[in-house]
C-alpha cells in the first residue's frame, strides 16, 4: 500500500542556479548540456531571467524540465541569485554561468564529492576553454592592498601555481561561473548581502566560508567548459557601462567595509571617487568619452549600483 511518504518525491540533491540576461544562445547550449547529464532526474535546474529582451525567457518550451523565474527588469546579480536560492530545493546549490557547458558527469561528480567532503562547504570544477586549454577562475581572497589594485584593474589577479595534478586543491576564491555550495550555509547567512549589486558577491560567499574555517575545494579531475562569449549583454550606452564600472567599485567598497572596517571601505571609495573625477576632467579636456567618465563619477559619488531602478536594463 502506498503511503503519503512514498508518493512525495525526494528533494533533489543539487539545484543548478543560472541567472540569465540577454543570453539566448549561450543559455540554450548550457541547458542542453545539463539535460544531457548523468542522473538528470536527481537535480533541478532554475533559471532566473533578469528582464531579458531577447528570446532567452522563452526557452522553457525547449527545456520543459527547467524552472523559469522571470523578473520584470534587471535588479542586479545579487538579488537575482537570492530569489533563485529561496526557490531552490536542493541540498547543494550549483551556481552556473550561462556561458558554461558541463560534461555529462560534471554535476553528479561534484555533488558526490561535496557530500563526501564533510569539512568542505563548496567545490568547483576545473574550467577549460572550448579548445581544452586550462582556464581556472581561481583567485586569492583580496587583502586590503589588493582591493585597490582590483578596483583599478576591474578584475582580480588570477591565482598561479595551482597543483592541478592533485585530487583536490584548497582555494580561497572562485568565480560564480561554476561553484557548488551547501544550501544550509547560504541559508545561515540569510543568503547574499543585497548591498552588493552586480559585483563581488562571490568574494562575499567565499570570505564567509573561510571565516568559519571551512574549505573551498577545486577538483581538477572534474571539468566544465567556459565559453568566451559574454552572457550578460548590456547596452553599449555610456551611462550603462559607467554604471557597471561603478558597481564593481562599490562592491569592492562593501567588501572592504565588511572585512576590514568602515574606515577601510571609506578609503577605497574616496580614492575611487577622486580618481574618477580626475579621469572625467581629463576626458573633458580631450573631448573623449566625456559622458562615460562623468556618469561614472556621479554614480560613485552617489553610491548608485545596479539595482533595478535604472531605465533600459
Amino acid at each position: 500500500m502506498e503511503t503519503e511518504e512514498t508518493l512525495t518525491p525526494a528533494p533533489p540533491q543539487v539545484s543548478v542556479l543560472i541567472v540569465s540576461y540577454n543570453s539566448e544562445g549561450p543559455l540554450r547550449r548550457c541547458l542542453a548540456s545539463l539535460d544531457g547529464s548523468q542522473d538528470r532526474e536527481k537535480f533541478e535546474v532554475l533559471v532566473v531571467d533578469s528582464g531579458s529582451e531577447d528570446e532567452s525567457p522563452h526557452l522553457d518550451a525547449e527545456f520543459p524540465n527547467t524552472t523559469y523565474l522571470r523578473l520584470p527588469r534587471n535588479f542586479g546579480l545579487t538579488k537575482a541569485l537570492n530569489i533563485g536560492m529561496r526557490t531552490a530545493k536542493g541540498e547543494f546549490i550549483f551556481f552556473l554561468d550561462p556561458n558554461m557547458e558541463v560534461f555529462p558527469d560534471t554535476v553528479a561528480r561534484l555533488g558526490a564529492k561535496l557530500a563526501a567532503q564533510t569539512d568542505a562547504v563548496a567545490v568547483c570544477p576545473l574550467l577549460v576553454t572550448p579548445e581544452g586549454k586550462l582556464a581556472p577562475e581561481v583567485y586569492a581572497l583580496p587583502e586590503l592592498a589588493a582591493i585597490g589594485a582590483a578596483v583599478r584593474a576591474g578584475d582580480w589577479e588570477p591565482k598561479s601555481g595551482l597543483d592541478l595534478s592533485a585530487e583536490s586543491v584548497p582555494i580561497q576564491l572562485h568565480s560564480l561561473a561554476g561553484l557548488m555550495v551547501r544550501s544550509y550555509f547560504l541559508r545561515g547567512l540569510r543568503y547574499i548581502d543585497e548591498r552588493y549589486g552586480n559585483s563581488w558577491m562571490e568574494v562575499e560567499i567565499c570570505f564567509q566560508i573561510l571565516r568559519v574555517f571551512r574549505k573551498i575545494l577545486l577538483l581538477p579531475g572534474i571539468r566544465a567548459v567556459r565559453h568566451p562569449e559574454s552572457a550578460r549583454l548590456f547596452p553599449e550606452a555610456a551611462g550603462v557601462q559607467a554604471l557597471l564600472a561603478a558597481d564593481w567599485v562599490l562592491g569592492a567598497v562593501r567588501y572592504a567595509t565588511k572585512r576590514f572596517g568602515f574606515g577601510a571601505g571609506l578609503k577605497v571609495r574616496v580614492a575611487a571617487v577622486f580618481c574618477a573625477l580626475g579621469q572625467a576632467l581629463l576626458a573633458l579636456l580631450r573631448l573623449r568619452e566625456v559622458g562615460y567618465h562623468f556618469c561614472r563619477f556621479s554614480y560613485l559619488l552617489s553610491g548608485q549600483k545596479l539595482d533595478g531602478t535604472q531605465k533600459g536594463l
